[in-house]
């Protein structure tokens, strides 16, 4: 896995921001989880979401919120 290797998880680009954005708006729960035990920053900010908690509610996923 990337994240393995080393991979920055905090990285920011595109529509989404941060790969934890991205994961929490497609409802994508076992990515969140994987990416919260690598220790991506839940309070930060990138993308067309002040945070992450705004991407999980903007996608109505509310198991992940």
């Amino acid at each position: 896995m990337l994240i393995d290797v080393g991979v920055d998880i905090d990285a920011e680009g595109g529509l989404y921001g941060k790969a934890l954005c991205a994961a929490l708006y497609g409802g994508h729960e076992k990515m969140v989880q994987m990416l919260v035990e690598a220790g991506a920053d839940i309070n930060a900010e990138g993308g067309d979401f002040s945070n992450a908690l705004q991407a999980a509610s903007a996608g109505s996923h509310e198991k992940v919120v």
